[in-house]
């Protein structure tokens, strides 16, 4: 439990120690008490904000795409894709995330992804996802735009009617690919003709390094000016340099990782005085070596900065993880019991694009299954 804070409720404003975190334990071994815990985030409704379309294919469905398309490098087997997918740097993941892509050919590759990245959302009791899709990764690789803006849509509006998951798109532009692209994707983002029903954000994804932020301003701002959000990602393997870039040249309502933020304290106050909430995926930022150690996660920084902070997975299966897991994850950093968790949660509602009485159906059911699982 957080030093200084009340009794049987730690929550993400209450202080603590960074360099003391307890572990949550887990499995046959874990007291009740960790038990009790990861059954609650097991049963948590939750929002998630960060998570790749592409990156969120299960190995089951990855070695299936990979069996319909024989000339891809990616192995059939579910248990080879375990070796795959060990990344040795941040480029490394870039290669292997590609070939993943390659493997999304038809509309119906598209169709199959969407539909089961939704149900093993909905397994997690996640309520409401934005989903981010590089819709240029596919159009260049021959699938006709149409066709793809209808395979997504079909695929929402049928994890919604039967899951009761509501997906929401943000498209990204894939920033290794450069101008085209971005050219690409503000097209299919705001033209009334093609853009999709689902779509809310407008995002910049890829390495960041030699890929500067500024240069992709006149795209945000043809996607801010069709009614879209502003959520790219900056400072995950650059500095807090990124992340201003980010804020002033592509208006960010929301930045995707901004792990070097810790490093700039005027960075953190601004973040926090303007309720800018950081998208932070920790295991993503093991598996990637954009941070070390998990001990070493600047999302204890955040919390004590005041800086809104969601947990997300970004592309859970290829780094091993899940947003439960993520949720464990992050009790153990920030020392949270089960009310600290469901603020958590209601964080991520709150920061996202979802309409008022959505966000008020989430959070209402966030706070009767707390009070559910809290009861004496």
């Amino acid at each position: 439990m957080a030093r200084g804070a009340v009794p049987g409720r730690t929550t993400l404003t209450d202080r603590f120690d960074a360099s003391d975190v307890p572990a949550v334990p887990a499995g046959p071994t874990a007291d009740a008490g960790a038990r009790d815990l990861h059954g609650f985030i097991a049963g948590l409704p939750k929002a998630e904000l960060h998570v790749h379309h592409v990156g969120s294919a299960s190995p089951r469905i990855v070695s299936e795409l990979a069996a319909r398309h024989p000339d891809s490098k990616v192995p059939t087997d579910p248990e080879a894709l375990v070796d795959y997918f060990t990344f040795t740097d941040f480029a490394h993941f870039i290669d292997v995330y590609l070939s993943v892509v390659d493997l999304i050919r038809t509309p119906e590759d598209v169709r199959l992804l969407t539909f089961e990245v939704a149900r093993d959302l909905a397994r997690q009791q996640v309520r409401y996802a934005e989903l981010t899709i590089t819709p240029f990764s596919s159009t260049r690789r021959g699938i006709d735009e149409r066709a793809f803006m209808e395979a997504i849509e079909d695929a929402r509006k049928a994890a919604e009617a039967e899951f009761g998951t509501v997906l929401r798109w943000c498209f990204d532009i894939p920033g290794e690919a450069g101008l085209e692209a971005a050219e690409e994707t503000a097209r299919l983002a705001t033209s009334d003709r093609i853009r999709p029903e689902g779509l809310v954000s407008f995002g910049l994804g890829g390495p960041e390094i030699g890929v500067p932020r500024p240069q992709f301003k006149p795209y945000f701002d043809r996607a801010i000016a069709a009614g879209l959000h502003s959520v790219p990602h900056a400072g995950e393997t650059t500095g807090p340099q990124t992340v201003w870039d980010a804020l002033t040249h592509l208006r960010a309502e929301r930045i995707g990782h901004g792990t070097s933020s810790a490093r700039d304290e005027k960075l953190l106050a601004h973040l926090a005085e303007h309720r800018i909430a950081l998208e932070v995926c920790p295991t993503s930022n093991i598996a990637t070596r954009a941070v070390r150690t998990l001990d070493e996660h600047p999302v204890k920084e955040f919390v004590r900065a005041g800086v809104p902070v969601t947990i997300n997975s970004d592309d859970p299966p290829m780094f091993g993880t899940d947003l439960n897991s993520e949720y464990a994850v992050a009790a153990r950093l920030l020392d949270l019991d089960e009310g600290g968790l469901a603020d958590l949660a209601k964080n991520a509602v709150d920061a996202s694009f979802l309409d008022a009485p959505g966000k008020a159906r989430i959070r209402d059911e966030i706070d009767g299954y707390t009070a559910r699982r809290l009861a004496p």
